[in-house]
């Protein structure tokens, strides 16, 4: 196959970390698509684009050019639709988490891109972390023996200013809180490495300290896995006055082992009985300090999508684990508001569901 013909959707925040394995991967980037113009303009500066066409309207984009891949990167509320007219045009996909914001529309994605023969991969990108890599490893391998807990904690603050820079976020619309924003890459993660199925979720969430966005800036809960094990997750962005930590922890019959750092870039413990290895240097050759809590994932994802693309075979990180995140979190959302425990699968919701969640009187 000819060099993969790409472009990205949205130039906001993130958009760099595409734009840099973008090229790494040696794409033939054509086109950036902003509804702000001036985002677009920033990008192509930046990155010595000057080749690349800038398009305000995402739908023209694809009547102009035929591309073999796009990458999504616009506020979350618009991922789904933007995914689906993508994939009516036969177009592979990169999508920021989260996937979508309803159940529906994961399913919609999962659904068109199985009939229309594309590729779609969601930007869980810190399975690709040395340390989670090392970690998933060492639970293929059965090292833990049996599976007992998981803890996932996303303690991380962001502020007035954050918000400010782009309305759309922490709303129940286009976002959703500190659960779905912040915390859906360790959430994703917490699922992974116990199985994927879920029996239940008990959940509260509150908004503490951040008046000004309609959604929790605190979730916690207990999951229940099909496999007897329990999950514990605490995400928050109220932790003063910096981001803290985001760490995973999973216990089991014959291991223990810590992820930390920033972004679980980083293998605090690492305790087998089997001898396999030795945890001082598992604990140097598998961690990474990366500069921001992005990390160095987005290469890799590029890497393994572009692979998937050309060898006609699903990507490592598929829409199907992008709907597993989503689906944790809406039923976090679910059952902090009705108060009960809520099993899985959820079948319709949304988190427009909990507008007025947080409304203060």
């Amino acid at each position: 196959m000819d060099e993969l013909r790409y472009a990205l959707i949205g130039c906001g925040r993130i958009s760099a970390n595409h734009i840099v394995a973008a090229k790494k991967q040696k794409l033939k980037i054509l086109a950036v698509c902003d509804t702000e113009l001036n985002n677009a303009k920033k990008l192509i500066s930046q990155y010595d684009l000057d080749a690349v066409k800038v398009y305000t309207n995402y739908k023209l984009m694809l009547e102009e050019i035929k591309l073999d891949l796009v990458a999504i990167a616009t506020e979350s509320g618009k991922h789904a639709t933007i995914a689906l007219d993508c994939i009516s045009a036969g177009t592979n996909l990169i999508i920021e988490k989260p996937l979508a914001l309803s159940m529906a529309d994961a399913n919609a994605i999962i659904k068109q891109a199985a009939i229309q023969g594309v590729k779609v991969s969601v930007c869980h990108q810190n399975r690709f972390n040395k340390s989670v890599q090392k970690l998933r490893n060492a639970i293929e391998q059965g090292r833990f023996g049996r599976l007992y807990s998981a803890s996932a904690n996303i303690r991380w603050n962001r502020g007035l200013s954050y918000y400010a820079q782009a309305p759309w976020r922490g709303t129940w619309e286009q976002d959703g809180g500190a659960l779905m924003n912040q915390c859906i890459h360790n959430i994703d993660l917490l699922r992974w490495m116990m199985g994927g199925n879920i029996d239940e979720v008990y959940a509260l969430t509150k908004n503490y300290n951040h008046p000004y966005i309609e959604a929790e800036d605190l979730g916690m809960a207990i999951i229940k896995f099909s496999n007897e094990a329990l999950g514990l997750l605490e995400g928050t962005t109220n932790i003063y006055p910096s981001n803290l930590e985001e760490t995973l922890y999973v216990f089991g019959e014959k291991g223990t082992v810590k992820l930390g750092g920033k972004s679980v870039n980083i293998i605090e413990e690492w305790r087998f009985g089997d001898g396999i290895d030795f945890e001082d240097d598992v604990k140097v050759i598998y961690s990474e300090n990366p500069p921001n809590v992005y990390g160095y994932g987005h290469t890799p994802l590029y890497k393994d999508v572009v692979t998937a693309i050309i060898n006609n075979k699903q990507p490592y990180i598929t829409a199907v684990d992008g709907k597993n995140a989503l689906e944790l979190v809406l039923a976090i959302y679910k059952s902090a508001a009705d108060e009960k425990p809520v099993k899985l699968p959820i079948q319709a919701c949304s988190t427009t569901d909990f507008v007025g969640r947080f409304d203060r009187l």
